[in-house]
């Protein structure tokens, strides 16, 4: 059982905080333009994925440690920087390599999509520092268990994420079709979304003190 206030508040900030291009939204965005849409679509459940364990841990009572240590938190962001600008560097590198058939070798590497998206969404600094502040005080003991209402809070907040996350990468990767018909410009656009990466990752890298 959940309070319908209280949920209702969570949501309403959930949905400011996810409309609102963060880390989350240039990521998906930056693979749209790299891998298409259906790379994208692919990053966005893998990204979730990584939420959701920030979901679990947070519920679980150990966000609040990972928050206040400043140790972890920042090993948590300089990773997550880490991983963005290797990301990057590799789709600028292989901008010029375009497959006969770029779905077929898209779903080659559903795997390593996947992979490097979860952690991209497990070490989303903005993320954890919402979900502590915010779920424990949706929560009400009263009437229920706060650990399953936090849980409840959690998973409609990567629905509502999911959801528009995914209209980004459709958005960016329709753009990036009609790019897609000129080797030259298909190539200058995956260069761009490499550098939103590496821009990403490095924005992050500096706010954690690198």
């Amino acid at each position: 059982m959940i309070d319908p206030a209280s949920a209702l508040a969570f949501l309403a900030l959930s949905l400011v905080i996810i409309v609102v291009p963060g880390p989350g939204v240039l990521f998906v965005v930056g693979r749209a333009l790299v891998l298409g849409t259906r790379g994208a679509l692919i990053s966005v459940l893998g990204n979730a994925a990584g939420v959701a364990v920030q979901i679990v841990v947070v519920a679980a009572g150990l966000g609040v440690v990972i928050a206040r240590s400043e140790v972890l938190f920042t090993a948590m962001k300089i990773g997550g920087a880490l991983v963005l600008v290797w990301l990057g560097i590799q789709s600028i590198r292989h901008r010029n390599a375009i497959s006969a058939d770029e779905a077929s070798a898209v779903s080659g590497r559903t795997r390593t999509l996947v992979r490097d998206s979860v952690i991209v969404g497990l070490t989303n600094a903005k993320t954890i520092v919402f979900f502590v502040a915010a779920l424990p005080q949706a929560a009400n003991p009263s009437i229920g268990s706060p650990t399953v209402q936090m849980l409840m809070l959690g998973a409609a907040f990567l629905v509502i994420g999911i959801a528009c996350d995914s209209l980004w990468a459709i958005a960016a990767g329709s753009a990036r079709d009609w790019f897609a018909t000129n080797a030259a410009r298909i190539a200058v656009v995956r260069a761009g979304g490499g550098a939103a990466l590496v821009a990403l990752g490095l924005g992050m890298g500096l706010s954690a003190g690198l």
